[in-house]
């Protein structure tokens, strides 16, 4: 194929067999490409680098091997690089902050990068989304990155992170999306400084870490956007990115998309709804009780507590937030009995609060009625159906208050079951680099989770003559 190299201003392969270039270039030579688009093929080899005009680089999901040139940093045009699902490794570059200032998405997911993550992030960072997950780097999560204020998504998860909780970072303005999944974060969450930090964040994980302490009560007050969506983004999460060709103007919609493992199943959204909200805070060392303030998130779809060192009562709160979904208090030791008012949340599709201490009946009604008796495993005081135990005379519960079941989730679009995952049973090598929960039943890693990608194969394209 001869391309003009002066010519060339779009160039899309993306799902091809395409295995490298004819002739090897450390720079590829289009000096006017914009937008070059190279996911789902075949590519090995070391990194190409695009010409310094380019706007759009995605070069995901092929077999890509070796270090991230340094010649990555002079593209300083670049609105979004996405180099995800490869095999890269060594130590990001340095430079990584001369892009910092023009791009919108960094996504270096899933590859084997080692070492620190660069303090490279200087002031006027436009960075919006970062994915730095399912790496191996090390050390700590650069304090750089409060320079980037437009920051929406921030995900890190499964590396070997070391370090406290950033809290720093409760000063970015319109951060929605926090994920430290399975690192080796440690030590007490603690308070707030102001009363604003974290003020926008709707997803939240936490998950396989070492955290320990209570619950941090002070944040979820501050989580007002858990209580109110606000309501000026557009209905999906995603960056536009446009530039100018000579015949017209092209925009992309760069579509982010989230699976998350709920009991066993990998549920996908193909798009992520900007109302959604979740929590996530599994697999920890957390203790004491479950704050009433969390009835107060209204917001929330989804809340996983399961396998800390939780005390004390389910709080009847929790029954204020009508859209959860899934609730999940497994694997710790709570006590007292499952507050009747939960079966008044007529969205309830998963509710495990097995492997704790309670005791009494079991809720009628509404949800409850489809839980089978697994939610309810190990809980030798309770009840009811389903379980086989009977309650005695007079300890039967009442049947939830009726209350209107509304025309369905706000959440069924976009849900697709994927793969069936583990079933509930014995998991080990549970917490990566933290020693802890040595309790010897039978308990799940996590029954949800929340794993953020950059789905490049999902741009759509517009042209305005």
């Amino acid at each position: 194929m001869n391309l003009g190299t002066e010519t060339l201003w779009h160039l899309d392969l993306i799902g091809n067999l395409l295995t490298g270039f004819e002739q090897s270039v450390d720079i590829l030579p289009w000096n006017n490409l914009r937008n070059l688009r190279l996911s789902f093929n075949k590519l090995d080899g070391a990194l190409p680098i695009p010409p310094h005009s380019t706007i759009i680089y995605i070069v995901s999901d092929n077999r890509l091997n070796g270090e991230i040139p340094p010649a990555i940093c002079n593209l300083t045009s670049l609105v979004i690089l996405q180099l995800s699902n490869n095999n890269l490794s060594g130590k990001l570059p340095q430079c990584l902050g001369n892009i910092s200032n023009t791009a919108s998405v960094l996504d270096l997911r899933n590859n084997t990068f080692s070492g620190d993550i660069p303090e490279a992030f200087s002031s006027g960072c436009t960075l919006r989304a970062i994915d730095f997950s399912q790496n191996q780097l090390e050390g700590k999560i650069p304090k750089s990155l409060a320079n980037c204020t437009k920051l929406e998504i921030l995900n890190i998860e499964q590396n070997k992170i070391t370090d406290v909780f950033p809290s720093w970072l409760g000063i970015l303005p319109k951060l929605r999306v926090l994920i430290l999944r399975s690192n080796r974060l440690h030590g007490v969450i603690g308070k707030p400084k102001a009363n604003f930090e974290f003020q926008r964040l709707q997803i939240v994980d936490l998950s396989g870490n070492c955290f320990l302490g209570k619950l941090p009560l002070e944040y979820f007050r501050n989580w007002t956007g858990m209580k109110t969506i606000y309501k000026e983004h557009p209905l999906y999460m995603q960056v536009d990115a446009s530039f100018q060709l000579p015949r017209y103007r092209m925009t992309l919609n760069f579509d982010y998309s989230m699976t998350m493992t709920n009991k066993g199943v990998v549920t996908k959204y193909e798009k992520i709804q900007e109302f959604l909200t979740a929590i996530d805070l599994s697999s920890n060392r957390f203790e004491g009780g479950i704050p009433d303030a969390l009835g107060d998130l209204k917001e929330l779809y989804l809340l996983n507590l399961s396998n800390n060192f939780l005390t004390g009562r389910i709080p009847p709160s929790l029954s204020n937030l009508k859209g959860l979904e899934a609730l999940d208090l497994s694997q710790n030791k709570l006590s007292g009995e499952i507050p009747v008012q939960l079966a008044q949340l007529t969205f309830l599709a998963v509710f495990n609060v097995s492997h704790n201490l309670l005791s009494g009946p079991i809720p009628r009604g509404n949800q409850f009625e489809t839980f089978d008796s697994t939610s309810f495993d190990a809980d030798s005081g309770l009840c009811g159906k389903p379980l086989s135990k009977k309650c005695g005379s007079g300890e039967d519960s009442l049947p939830a208050p009726k209350e209107d079941e509304g025309s369905g989730s706000p959440l069924e679009f976009g849900w697709t079951v994927v793969v069936i995952g583990y079933a509930s049973g014995l998991v080990t090598g549970a917490i990566l680099g933290c020693v802890m929960n040595t309790r010897k039943y039978e308990w799940q890693v996590k029954n949800y989770f929340v794993s953020w990608q950059h789905k490049g194969q999902y741009l759509k394209t517009r042209l305005r003559a």
